[in-house]
């Protein structure tokens, strides 16, 4: 029986992105707003149009806010409303991630999103590599019942942590999908399928799109310093398409010579 082709999911902020992905044959679209600050929760409004519009998987992260992943009591509730809205527009999954303040997986919290999503497949995002020990992480997060994990093995990009993404998978045999995403690009996917073994990827594959506005006054700024609002940055369709073609032939490397 022949191996199974890589899956590539795209982490698209905005559904023009997400449209992108499908072209570009993407398998899966991890849907968030806010990239800059790691992905929050897209508008209800957006959802809906990427469901309507989409054919490919669609998962939506739950994220409230930027910054850590130890949530209040108020926040929880938000993120338990958002699984809820996502399960009424038939998405197909959706991404989540909380932790202890001692830097453990929040296992009763993420067993109730879990049980909140029903049918709908559940990934444990990268609040995992802020997590004091992975190992027990992973059981932790295979007790909860999610379908997937997202990591870049503790470190600062997937290459970086290539080795203990490697170990993941293999520790987590059959139970759980161990998927690498942070810093997976064109120019290293193909190493990364060799190092890791892995048969799904996450992705932005995004690029600049010149804004069509021919008045632009520069004297007022309504994002960060040194933020070009005359750049909007999104998913790029002949990248993801090349970006697929590269890791399918490593697979196909790895496993003719395995």
């Amino acid at each position: 029986m022949s191996k199974p082709p890589v899956l590539l999911e795209i982490c698209a902020g905005s559904v023009t992105s997400c449209l992108a992905a499908q072209t570009g044959g993407a398998g899966r679209v991890e849907f968030c707003d806010n990239l800059l600050e790691g992905g929050t929760t897209p508008s209800y409004g957006a959802i809906a149009s990427a469901r309507a519009k989409l054919t490919i998987q669609l998962n939506v992260i739950i994220r409230p806010r930027g910054g850590d992943f130890l949530y209040s009591d108020v926040e929880f509730d938000v993120m338990e409303r958002d699984v809820v809205a996502c399960k009424k527009l038939g998405v197909d999954g959706v991404v989540i991630g909380l932790l202890t303040a001692d830097g453990d997986i929040d296992v009763l919290r993420a067993q109730r999103l879990v049980e909140l999503a029903g049918s709908m497949q559940v990934t444990f995002h990268r609040a995992f590599d802020v997590a004091r020990d992975p190992l027990k992480a992973l059981e932790d997060i295979i007790d909860t019942g999610c379908n997937r994990l997202l990591t870049s093995g503790q470190e600062a990009s997937a290459p970086e942590g290539a080795a203990l993404i490697s170990a993941l998978r293999e520790a987590a045999g059959e139970r759980l999908v161990v998927m690498p995403g942070a810093g997976v690009r064109l120019n290293n996917i193909a190493q990364l399928v060799s190092a890791t073994g892995c048969v799904e990827y996450h992705t932005s594959g995004r690029g600049p799109i010149a804004s069509g506005m021919r008045y632009r006054n520069e004297r007022v700024k309504m994002g960060g310093p040194g933020q070009d609002e005359y750049a909007i940055v999104e998913t790029s369709a002949e990248l993801v398409k090349q970006i697929i073609a590269e890791a399918n032939e490593a697979w196909e490397r790895l496993h003719r010579a395995g």
